[in-house]
Order: structure tokens, then C-alpha cells, then sequence
């Protein structure tokens, strides 16, 4: 079977390899479709001195979905044909955050499927059989690939801060997640500010539901929501970019007794404690990705409230174009990339 691996300084190779078989408690899904993630790209720019031996590697790919090919001994939570989205993390199943779901919170030991186990940029996949969520009939492979992670981690950080249709949500950086985000407050009833650089991710943003759109490589940011919101400040900030200044601009952004959501990772950032947060009776949320009843609750959502996935995803390839696939995400210029499989 085909299956990518990152080798070192951006080159994405494809190798043959050996099929899986599942042994105890393990399912072997024939993969359909497995998105492209910002999250993936440090371990693409690697250079080949920084990889370990390829038979180190893991095959990337944190966003799988696919059809149930082999059962292993003592699996019955699924079936051979079943259409299923995988939670890419895996637990002990026993601690207090496994039991609710989170596995990735696991208080014993995790692995993250495309980065610590062999994930979904391969023909087939072998995986917990406890990881796989049926997907909703109408909901197609790009689409719940997509649910998988990024649109997933957007649907439930937007529902921390509750938006309605009486607020105003900013929301920092409009890369897939942050696209996904602008989508899914704009189909909750709030009024939606989209901030980015990108002419071409602001554009789509408009098209996903926002009703204002900021430049901000050219604008003061905070002024430009302080006078869309009559000089109150947005009611809700959302950040997706992880970068310092950005965070800082949410924080600034929202008005007295307003949200702020922190869901782009990386890098620090120093805030005025008293200033910018306490004094301005902030609440200050952190939301990473989503429990497996999280996945199988944005797959339902997109399904019944007809989120348009298709203007969400903007570029498609198969496994033979995934060099293709990632030098275009990298440009910028996309909103979800997928690959079909």
C-alpha cells in the first residue's frame, strides 16, 4: 500500500509499505480522506539532519477518515463497511479524562495519531477500534475529515464562549481553523469581525458569514472593532493564530466583561495582568480540540445546519499530489485543504 512520509526540509515522499493487520481491540480502516493541518508543518519543515532513521517515522496525518476493512479479535463497537471519523488520540481509558473522552488529556500516557503512531496519510490505517465515530450519512469523507480536527477545535471553541445573536465575536487569524470559527459564530446568530493579512482568506471569510472584515496589516486593530462596536469593544475574541501580538490584540480587542479564547497554539506571551485582563473583568478561556462525543457533536451540527464545507474547502488532492497539496497550503492561499484517498 502507499503511505506519506515528511523525510526532511519540506519533501513529502511516497513509499510503499506493508498493509497492517489489526491484532486485539484493533480495526484496519480503509482510508477515504485525511486533512491537511497547520499543526503538521513544523514537523514538515524539519530538516533531513533533525529527522530520525525513516524506520523512525510516522506516517502524518491527524484528521482520518475512512471505511472499516478488518476487525481484530474482540472488537464489536463497529462493523466491517462502517463510515467512520477516528478521535486521533489514544489513553488508558481509566484516569478521570479518558472516561469523559478526552483521551488526549490522558493523566497516564497519550499517543497522537500522526505525530506519536502512524496516522491518516496512507491507503489503510490501523487503529483502537474505541477511536472510531460513526459519521452521519450525509456527511461526506472531505467534510468529517475536516470535523476531524480543525473545524472540530473551532465548533467547540466557539462554543465556550456561547456566542448569540445580541453579540459581536472577533476572531483573530482565518487559516482553516480560524475560517471554521468565523463559520460556525455566524451560524450561532452572532455578528462576526474576521481579522487577518490574507486578501484571499478575508474574502473567503466573507463568504463564510462575516459581516465585517478587518485587514490587519494596515489597520490598528483594536480601533477598527472599538469603532464597528460604537467604541464598546467585541463581546467575544477568539485568537487562532498563536502568535504574541495577535493574542495581545484579542485581549485588548474585548470589552469590559467580555471573552477572550485562546486556541492557537505555540510560542508566549506576556499580558498586563491587572491592565488588559483584571480590571477589564475578563474571562480568559484555553480550548484544545474536543472529547470523541465532541467529534461526533460538530459532525452533527455540520449535517443538520448545512455549514457550507463545500466553500470551507477550497483544494482537494490525492495521494500522488500531496507535495502539491502542502506547498499550496503554505502559501496561504487556500482555506481547507483535503486529501482523498
Amino acid at each position: 500500500m502507499k503511505a506519506l512520509y515528511f523525510t526532511g526540509d519540506s519533501i513529502v515522499d511516497l513509499v510503499e509499505t506493508d498493509k497492517p493487520s489489526p491484532g486485539k481491540g484493533e480495526v484496519v480502516l480503509q482510508m477515504k480522506a485525511s486533512g491537511v493541518c497547520g499543526s503538521d508543518l513544523k514537523n514538515l519543515r524539519l530538516s533531513k539532519a533533525e529527522k530520525p532513521a525513516f524506520a523512525d517515522l510516522k506516517v502524518p496525518g491527524h484528521e482520518p477518515v475512512g471505511i472499516v476493512s478488518e476487525l481484530g479479535e474482540g472488537v464489536t463497537n463497529v462493523s466491517v463497511g462502517d463510515r467512520v471519523m477516528m478521535h486521533h488520540y489514544t489513553g488508558c481509558l481509566q484516569c478521570s479524562m479518558c472516561l469523559i473522552g478526552y483521551t488526549q488529556m490522558c493523566m497516564v500516557h497519550h499517543e497522537v495519531y500522526g505525530s506519536t503512531a502512524h496516522g491518516g496519510h496512507q491507503e489503510f490505517m490501523l487503529v483502537p477500534a474505541y477511536t472510531c465515530i460513526p459519521m452521519p450519512d450525509e456527511l461526506d469523507f472531505a467534510a468529517a475529515a475536516a470535523c476531524s480536527c480543525g473545524t472540530g477545535t473551532a465548533f467547540h471553541a466557539v462554543k465556550r464562549i456561547e456566542p448569540t445573536g445580541l453579540d459581536t465575536v472577533a476572531i483573530f487569524g482565518q487559516g482553516p481553523v480560524g475560517l471554521s470559527a468565523t463559520m460556525f459564530a455566524a451560524q450561532m446568530g452572532a455578528r462576526v469581525i474576521a481579522v487577518d493579512i490574507s486578501p484571499y482568506r478575508l474574502r473567503l471569510a466573507e463568504k463564510l458569514g462575516a459581516d465585517e472584515v478587518i485587514d490587519s496589516s494596515n489597520v490598528n486593530v483594536e480601533e477598527a472593532i472599538r469603532e464597528i462596536t460604537r467604541g464598546q469593544g467585541a463581546d467575544s475574541t477568539l485568537d487562532a493564530t498563536g502568535i504574541p501580538e495577535v493574542r495581545i490584540q484579542a485581549v485588548e480587542s474585548a470589552k469590559y466583561w467580555g471573552k477572550v479564547c485562546f486556541v492557537g497554539e505555540g510560542n508566549t506571551t506576556t499580558f498586563d495582568v491587572s491592565s488588559q485582563i483584571i480590571h477589564k473583568q475578563l474571562t480568559i478561556l484555553g480550548s484544545w480540540t474536543f472529547s470523541q462525543a465532541g467529534l461526533a457533536e460538530v459532525a452533527k451540527f455540520v449535517v443538520e445546519r448545512n455549514s457550507p464545507m463545500d466553500k470551507l474547502i477550497t483544494h482537494k488532492y490525492d495521494l500522488d499530489g500531496a507535495q502539491q497539496a502542502y506547498e499550496k497550503f503554505v502559501s496561504g492561499e487556500t482555506g481547507k485543504v483535503i486529501l482523498e484517498i
